[in-house]
């Protein structure tokens, strides 16, 4: 058997609006966030999913009951936190968002590297293998637990994956979608 995962990213937040990074900071949903929340929930309302994982930090706790409201249990999960960028939190996205690559095996300043999320996801999915095998769940999360998912269920190394992010081309969809075997 497998897990089905429909990976769906949070809406935009005031701080991405700004430029900021937000990392473990909890993040304010902007007014496009909220309204693509409510879009995304009307987009994907003929898929069935058995349960709805979502970060613990606001942003995505609130796009997750934007988007399924009463439909779905959601459970918020921790592992599934944006990488903590340390003392860049709140800082502009712009001064090291380019060099992301460097944060792979090297910790953000007081923070995390890339691969210690990617060690947060492992846990989740073997969770998600012991409990839900058969099942088709939902993650509403950030960017890097997303690209580790590329890493570990895709087989990307980490350059490719944040590479070819599709935040880069703006090219959201609603929902990715990966096999969990």
């Amino acid at each position: 058997m497998a897990v089905k995962i429909t990976y769906f990213a949070h809406g935009t937040t005031t701080d991405n609006e700004r430029d900021l990074a937000t990392g473990w900071s909890p993040g304010e949903l902007s007014e496009l966030g909220i309204k693509q929340a409510k879009e995304l929930g009307q987009l994907v309302s003929d898929k069935h999913f058995d349960v709805v994982f979502c970060s613990d930090l606001k942003r995505a706790v609130d796009s997750a009951k934007l988007c399924f409201s009463d439909k779905y249990q959601i459970i918020k999960d921790e592992r599934l936190r944006e990488v903590n960028y340390g003392d860049l939190t709140r800082k502009p996205a712009s001064e090291f968002k380019y060099r992301m690559v460097d944060y792979i095996d090297n910790p953000f300043p007081n923070g995390e590297r890339y691969k210690d999320v990617e060690r947060r996801i492992v846990d989740f999915l073997k969770f998600l293998k012991k409990n839900y095998d058969g099942k088709h769940i939902a993650i509403v999360a950030h960017q890097v637990p997303q690209l580790a998912l590329d890493v570990l269920i895709k087989g990307k190394t980490w350059e490719q994956a944040i590479d070819e992010d599709w935040r880069k081309k703006k090219a959201w969809q609603p929902g990715w979608e990966y096999i969990l075997e």
